[in-house]
This record gives C-alpha cells, structure tokens and sequence, in this order.
C-alpha cells in the first residue's frame, strides 16, 4: 500500500516539475526572443506551484503519519519533501528571470550579453531536466553528472559577472541594466545549485549516501 501511495506521490510531484519547467522555459524563451508577453502567464503557473508545494507537503506529511515508513521507502517520502521546496525556489527564479529579461526588453542595450546568457540557462535548463529524470529513474550516475556540470554553470555565471564589471560605462552597459543582466546569470545559477541539491537527494535515496559535503567547492 505505502509502495503505491509513494508512486502517486511521485506522479504530483512529476506534474509540479512540468509547471516549473516550462516556467523556465518560457523563462528562457522571454529572453532569447523578447517576448515581454509571456511574463503574465510566468506569474500565473507561478501560483500554480505554491498551491502544488502545499499539497505535496501535506501529502508527505499524512503518508510518514499513517504509514510510519522506514528505510527506502522514509528516503524517498523525504527526498520529495525537499525536491517540492526545491522546485518552489526555482520557479521563483524563472519570475525573477522575467521580471529582469522585462526590463532589458524594454531597454535592449544588452546585445553583446545575449550569447553568455543563452549559454547558461541552455545548461541551467538541461540540469534541472536531468536531475528530475535522475529521481524519477532513480539513476545515480545521471545524478552524479548533475553534480558535475554544476561547475560549469558557476564558471559561467563568473564570466557574465566579469563581462558586466568591465562593461560598466555610459556608452556600452548603464548600471541598471548590468544590474538586471547580473541577476538573471544568478537566477540561472541558483537554478544550477538547486537542480544539484536535486541530484544529490537522488544519490541519498538510492543508495542512501550522503555526497553533499564532498562536493567540489
């Protein structure tokens, strides 16, 4: 019974990521094509995953209370608690993304950053699908690749940062739209580092190792 219940859970939180992905997505999309348009229906699946945080909380919650689940099945009922919040935050970064991508849109003198960006939310985007699919398959290896290519994103993120520092003048990039540039290469980032905290409950509830404090600084 308690099996069955873990796979329903498992389907809601399925649907939940669906909603963040294309979040991100949409996300992305503002971005690279300028479409200031999709940032209302950003705002509204955004209330879509806060209602879906509640319920999946509240299902977790009565499964450890009915069930007293232990072992594997304790891990993983767990794991989905935290991947819920998880994705919680990251939706909220794909807002902030939006909200940043509106105002560079609107003040489009941010031309020459546009590769940069696209590079890190191309693997930003890739490392959330890959570290939901890692859970849902409870593929270690997949997990641990997440882990790795984290790197990367934060390598990234350093170039964008450093692109912005030295761009910062009247005739190339005016402070405020650095600003906005910078905050959607941390978005981008912290979407990085959360679809790691992802992969690295992966790790735990399949084999029950904890690889958090021997990751790679």
């Amino acid at each position: 019974m308690i099996l069955a219940k873990i796979e329903e859970l498992k389907k809601v939180l399925t649907n939940e990521y669906i909603i963040v992905e294309k979040m991100v997505t949409m996300s992305i999309d503002m971005l690279i094509g300028k479409n200031s348009q999709q940032l209302n229906n950003i705002m509204k699946h955004e209330e879509e995953v806060n209602s879906s945080e509640i319920d999946i909380e509240e299902f977790c919650t009565s499964l450890i209370a009915l069930y007293q689940p232990e072992a594997k099945n304790l891990r993983t009922i767990l794991m989905i608690l935290k991947i819920n919040n998880d994705l919680e935050r990251i939706a909220d970064h794909a807002v902030t993304i939006a909200k940043s991508t509106s105002f560079l849109i609107e003040f489009p003198h941010h031309h020459s950053a546009l590769p940069l960006l696209a590079e890190i939310a191309q693997e930003a985007e890739k490392m959330l699908s890959d570290s939901i699919r890692s859970f849902m398959d409870a593929d270690a290896s997949l997990a641990i690749e997440v882990c790795e290519n984290d790197n990367r994103v934060d390598t990234l993120n350093e170039k964008i940062f450093r692109y912005v520092i030295e761009n910062i003048t009247p005739e190339r990039v005016a402070a405020e739209t650095a600003f906005h540039i910078n905050r959607i290469s941390q978005s981008f980032e912290r979407i990085g580092d959360l679809s790691t905290n992802i992969a690295e409950d992966t790790i735990f509830m399949a084999e029950g190792t904890i690889i958090k404090h021997h990751q790679k600084e």
